[in-house]
């Protein structure tokens, strides 16, 4: 389940982003076309748990109040010397975003899916580093006092994933 930034807010990330895509050491940059912030990854569904798990999203998202976001900073998963991930922040109701994605928990694991166990860190995945190459793992720093245009949470939606492509199943308003 996701969440897409507004194209205003993709676009001034990916502009603030430019200088640094041809950086010595940068991550494998991700499409901003394809930026999302991820509330909650499930694996594989039973395709007979897809309408109870489209109808809890549905629920959680209703049940959200309204909230307003802004692409801020960045960081990486990884350590210095050996990044994995490089990401922008969010600043603004995040704790209203965090809320959600607990709900959205609760609903997956009520109907037996697995959820892994770790709290949910609000975050857009702008690139990875590939292993076993240059990595810079200070590029994130140059981007530390990035603030992007506020958006409001308007939608959530339920996405499959497979072999690169991303199917939407379902998208339901906030509120």
């Amino acid at each position: 389940m996701s969440v897409v930034p507004p194209g205003e807010a993709r676009a001034h990330l990916a502009a603030a982003l430019a200088p640094l895509r041809d950086a010595a050491g940068a991550p494998r940059w991700g499409d901003p076309a394809r930026w999302h912030l991820t509330l909650l990854f499930l694996g594989a569904v039973p395709p007979g748990l897809l309408p109870d798990l489209t109808a809890a999203v549905g629920e959680a998202a209703g049940r959200t109040p309204p909230a307003v976001l802004r692409l801020a900073g960045a960081g990486r998963f990884g350590s210095r010397r050996r990044p994995q991930v490089c990401w922008a922040g969010l600043d603004g109701d995040v704790a209203v975003l965090a809320a959600l994605a607990d709900r959205l928990a609760a609903a997956a694991r009520a109907l037996g899916l697995p959820v892994e166990d770790r709290p949910f860190r609000a975050h857009l995945t702008l690139g990875r580093w590939l292993p076993r190459r240059p990595a810079d793992g200070d590029l994130p720093d140059r981007l530390a006092g990035y603030r992007g245009p506020a958006w409001p949470l308007r939608e959530v939606s339920l996405v499959r994933s497979s072999a690169g492509r991303h199917d939407p199943l379902g998208t339901w308003p906030v509120g």
